[in-house]
């Protein structure tokens, strides 16, 4: 409901996912952040011009807890099938875990810790979602949840080709509002939305699945050897940072 109790009750909810994937996580991570998240509202004071959401994470000092942000504005705007799965991109196994570890980390310099790739970032909390749907099973009494995890990787497909439309095959504005529209990934207030973002930062829309497809490769490329561990992958991956693509794949790869 739209009202201050169910917007309270949708946080609670979203807090109760989080906390209750946390105790899986050791099944498939090796190294595990000691910040929690926490999900809160954002301040109605600024939810009007505030974006649908955002993560901030911890201070390198670890004196406060990582934040996922979520615009209760208009809690319609947030069909409940699809939280759980940008709760998970958002928060952990996502960008705070990633984020957190980075943080944390005693053998990176300080501007290596609070620094960050695009590609490596957004390509890594899509992935997430991936290992808390198949590797973690988190919906399997919720097929609902696992149609918005699927509808969360065609939004992601759309973004590659609007992305590419808008800056590099001269699409009008408008081309890429009616594709993003007509594909189902958004309806069309949204897809207005998000392709004036587009307008304005290009690239940035491409490199969820551009990150993505990197890291599903590398990790298909280690399954297919002898002794492959899914928890000292994940490390591998996250021990360094943020990284360019390019050098990820060489360390991932033992060829840096």
């Amino acid at each position: 409901a739209n009202t201050d109790a169910g917007k309270a009750e949708l946080l609670a909810w979203l807090n109760q996912l989080v906390a209750g994937l946390e105790p899986k996580l050791p099944q498939v991570f090796g190294r595990l952040p000691k910040s929690h998240v926490e999900i809160r509202r954002v301040p109605v004071s600024i939810q009007s011009g505030a974006p649908g959401g955002y993560y901030q994470g911890p201070p390198l000092d670890g004196s406060r807890p990582g934040a996922y942000y979520i615009n209760l504005r208009d809690s319609g705007n947030w069909p409940r099938f699809a939280l759980p799965t940008l709760t998970y991109h958002e928060a952990s196994p996502g960008h705070h875990l990633q984020v957190a570890l980075q943080r944390e980390s005693g053998e990176l310099p300080q501007w290596r810790r609070a620094g960050g790739f695009s590609a490596y970032n957004e390509g890594w909390a899509l992935y997430a979602e991936a290992v808390a749907a198949n590797d973690l099973d988190v919906y399997a009494s919720n097929p609902l949840g696992r149609v918005g995890f699927l509808m969360s990787y065609l939004f992601r497909a759309v973004r590659l080709v609007v992305d590419t439309g808008l800056h590099s095959e001269r699409w009008s504005r408008e081309q890429a509002v009616e594709y993003m529209a007509a594909s189902g990934a958004k309806p069309l207030d949204a897809s207005n939305s998000e392709i004036n973002r587009y307008c304005v930062w290009p690239g940035q829309a491409c490199s969820y699945k551009v990150g993505h497809t990197v890291i599903a490769r590398l990790r298909k490329e280690a399954e297919a050897k002898p002794g492959f561990d899914l928890r000292a992958f994940h490390d591998k991956v996250l021990e360094n940072g943020s990284l360019p693509l390019a050098v990820l794949e060489r360390i991932v790869s033992g060829k840096a």
